[in-house]
């Protein structure tokens, strides 16, 4: 080997290669860590409305580190997420000395099962602000972390479901639009049965299966035949296959 001398010219020439591309390394990552590549400030593309811009500033304060080319952008976008009521991060780099922070808030649609809440993507989450939660359904309570003031309809459903009951409250409320009455609790059982309770105080049993199309077939008789005894009507139970049955106080109808 040693008497061949274009092995040895490449064997030279790729060792000279690899140093200096450890040296140009090594400089690059040493002047990427000098004190003039600093991060002069950290942006929001908009304004919390729900998130404490004071909680914000702590993650600022306590978890981004480094300057601008060194700054952990996944670590980063992560410790903002552990905040309350943050769904989403993203985080970027901004030209020549800033982070921009984009917060995606939880949009709160319903509670989950008396201690936590769904957001408007079927997902549970834990908004962790004592003034959310209401005590009984369709009760009205204080504005949750400076939001508007609303009633939040109450869901119960099996571990995992919640994206499967928070669609089957949407599809419901279209279908109960003609009676102008509002879905204040959705359960599904363990069996995978429904029942709605409306804001008049009204439930109804829906079963397992055509839950719209039973729910409709109510409506639409509704307005000719129950409206006058609606404040009597306290529970409807749907899962006949031609027709439904109307419990009224001390009959049945």
């Amino acid at each position: 080997m040693w008497d061949n001398a274009p092995l040895l010219r490449s064997i030279a020439n790729a060792l000279f290669g690899i140093s200096l591309a450890l040296v140009l390394y090594g400089v690059a990552r040493y002047v990427l860590q000098l004190p003039v590549f600093p991060l002069r400030a950290v942006e929001l593309t908009a304004a919390p409305q729900r998130v404490p811009v004071e909680a914000l500033e702590k993650v600022v304060r306590e978890k981004v580190s480094g300057n601008f080319f060194t700054v952990d952008l996944e670590q980063t976008r992560q410790a903002f997420e552990q905040l309350p009521w943050v769904r989403k991060v993203s985080v970027r780099r901004k030209f020549p000395w800033s982070l921009e922070v984009e917060v995606e808030e939880q949009v709160v649609l319903a509670r989950w099962n008396g201690t936590e809440l769904v957001n408007t993507h079927g997902e549970v989450f834990a908004g962790e602000c004592e003034r959310v939660m209401p005590k009984a359904s369709g009760t009205r309570r204080h504005p949750p972390c400076g939001e508007v003031e609303q009633v939040l309809p109450a869901f119960i459903g099996q571990p995992d479901s919640s994206l499967q009951v928070a669609q089957m409250y949407a599809e419901l409320g279209a279908v109960m639009q003609p009676l102008q009455q509002q879905i204040v609790q959705l359960s599904l059982s363990p069996r995978y049965a429904w029942q709605v309770k409306l804001d008049d105080g009204m439930v109804i049993e829906l079963g397992r299966e055509e839950m719209q199309q039973r729910l409709a077939r109510f409506v639409a008789v509704y307005p000719y035949s129950l409206a006058a005894m609606a404040r009597s009507v306290r529970h409807v139970d749907l899962r006949y296959r031609n027709g439904f049955a109307v419990y009224l106080p001390g009959r049945e109808v």
